[in-house]
């Protein structure tokens, strides 16, 4: 295949690049006062870029020597996360302004991390699986910190960096063994590699390799045992850039997870199998147990991802298509529910301060009942009370398992959902039958509440739309293409 028919394949993510260098040019010429501008423009920029995905090739084609891949599963995910960062920009655009963060470098390095996780999701190897992953990372290790005035976002960047420059190391380690005893890096041939010894046994080497593997990724979704890190991020880092890492690198990142796992490693299933079920085990118990003290939201917030990565490698650890079928779906409601809360926790303002304790959300129906509906039916729908969103995501995940017959791992999914839905049910409780204190500042600001809107219509009506539009079927066509190859 020639270069021109390569960059075609690769467009959206040549775009994102391009336009990510124009405007990081652009902000150094025009300043700091040209932050809100080149925001919307980044918000531009991944809009074209997710048409450009849609019109990209249908079926499987690889570029660049087989080192990238596009495909169903790809592209699904490729638009999820555009529409998570697009989001959490827009979200940061007046906050931005109101406390002083006028960096123009904010969007920029927004879209250099997406393009990193577009690269992730497309990787076709490992070499490029790599380098995907650092874009990202080095793009959320300053945006962690990016409030260099504050303390608590120089210490969440700090802290992210360590912890993430040895999960990147872990990850490569483990690279590092399985190429040398399977002697290639790409996923087409260690996938063939894998099915020829299938019979006899991996050898001992490829799965402490793939074991180191599975660490380094389980890092970036935030899995338990490497979880540690989020609960002080979320916390330190600025409000949008916390909606940000909940949103699109967890997108993307368990994007990655699933194709590395069922692609070259599909043969080595048996393997593989035992660990993923182990830290969905334990990411939902973790998850579920550990936000119940929690006084901060953000922190909560940290925790029920931590739950929510587990729920979603149920499905993985399915190995099915129902699986893989399931974890796009639940990716697409998380998208939506997390976003919405988190502008719902932007919105928490008094005398022109934020605030993130829970306790503060005490009578919040009687001083703000628009937002306390919005914020009740995203809580409603974390715990998985139906007909909301988030029942359907677990339904799914679910039925994987159970089809896959791993009933423990489901009925124990079952029983941790009953004790995440105290800590959300918690929130309800102080908003609707709490005495209220002062009202938080109006207005929140029309792109904040644009977002929660928008947001909670699509949690509250989830199935009315999955009737309407055909969201299954394109989460089943993008789940099939993985185990077309």
């Amino acid at each position: 295949m020639n270069l021109t028919a390569d960059l075609m394949i690769a467009s959206p993510e040549l775009f994102v690049a391009i336009a990510a260098m124009f405007l990081l040019i652009f902000g150094v010429f025009q300043g700091n006062q040209s932050t809100r501008l080149v925001s919307w423009l980044g918000v531009g920029v991944m809009f074209i870029a997710a048409i450009l995905v849609l019109a990209g090739p249908v079926g499987r084609v690889v570029a660049f020597n087989d080192l990238f891949v596009v495909d169903g599963f790809a592209n699904f995910a490729k638009i999820l996360l555009l529409l998570g960062a697009a989001l959490t920009l827009i979200l940061a655009v007046p906050f931005n302004a109101r406390e002083g963060i006028p960096q123009f470098e904010y969007p920029v390095l927004i879209l250099f991390a997406v393009l990193g996780m577009m690269m992730m999701v497309s990787a076709n190897d490992l070499i490029s699986l790599y380098l995907g992953i650092e874009l990202q990372s080095l793009s959320l290790y300053v945006l962690a910190a990016i409030r260099r005035d504050a303390v608590r976002s120089t210490e969440a960047g700090l802290k992210y960096f360590v912890l993430g420059a040895l999960s990147s190391g872990i990850l490569l380690y483990g690279m590092t063994l399985v190429y040398g005893f399977a002697g290639s890096t790409g996923f087409d041939d260690l996938a063939a590699v894998f099915a020829e010894s299938a019979g006899d046994g991996a050898p001992i080497g490829v799965i402490v390799g793939l074991v180191f593997i599975i660490a380094g990724l389980a890092f970036k979704v935030s899995a338990v045992p490497f979880h540690m890190w989020t609960p002080d991020v979320y916390e330190g880092a600025p409000t949008p850039i916390t909606a940000f890492f909940a949103v699109a690198p967890k997108i993307a990142a368990m994007a990655l997870f699933v194709r590395v796992m069922l692609e070259p490693f599909g043969d080595l299933f048996d393997q593989w199998q035992q660990v993923i079920w182990f830290i969905s085990l334990a990411s939902m118990i973790l998850g579920s147990f550990a936000a119940i003290n929690q006084t901060n939201i953000k922190r909560l917030m940290a925790y029920s991802s931590i739950s929510n990565m587990g729920f979603v490698l149920v499905g993985l650890a399915a190995g099915n298509e129902t699986g893989v079928q399931g974890v796009l779906l639940y990716l697409t409601i998380y998208l939506f529910m997390n976003v919405g809360t988190f502008a719902c926790i932007l919105a928490m303002r008094r005398q022109g301060r934020m605030v993130e304790d829970i306790d503060q959300l005490a009578g919040l129906s009687r001083t703000n009942p628009k937002m306390a509906l919005a914020l009740a039916i995203f809580m409603f729908s974390m715990a998985g009370i139906p007909p909301l969103a988030g029942f359907f995501g677990k339904l799914y995940v679910f039925l994987a398992a159970i089809e896959a017959e791993l009933y423990t791992l489901a009925v124990i999914g079952l029983l941790t959902s009953v004790v995440g839905a105290f800590y959300y049910l918690r929130i309800v409780k102080l908003m609707y039958f709490d005495d209220p204190l002062d009202a938080f500042d109006q207005p929140v600001g029309r792109e904040i509440s644009t977002i929660v809107f928008g947001t909670s219509v699509v949690t509250a009506l989830f199935a009315i739309i999955i009737l309407v539009f055909p969201l299954l079927d394109s989460a089943a066509n993008a789940a099939a293409t993985l185990f077309a190859v």
